[in-house]
């Protein structure tokens, strides 16, 4: 049925961490900072993140929504 449960890539701006998609269905970024702790939850438009110490764990919890796509008319 699936190929794999987990499937991860590196993130593109390169700090350390990776994008990962469970089950093909929930999707998500974990990372990990060299300097700033944090400790708490944000609720952000389209992701969720849990903060402990220096990892963060975010996951999408539904799209973007396009703000201006109508501002020509």
């Amino acid at each position: 049925m699936f190929n794999s449960l987990i499937k991860t890539a590196p993130l593109n701006d390169g700090t350390k961490g990776n994008r990962f998609v469970v089950l093909g269905t929930i999707s998500g970024i974990y990372r990990k900072r060299s300097t700033k702790n944090r400790l708490g939850i944000t609720k952000g438009v389209t992701t969720i993140g849990i903060h402990l110490g220096k990892r963060s764990l975010f996951w999408e919890h539904k799209r973007a929504l396009r703000q201006f796509y109508r501002i020509a008319g």
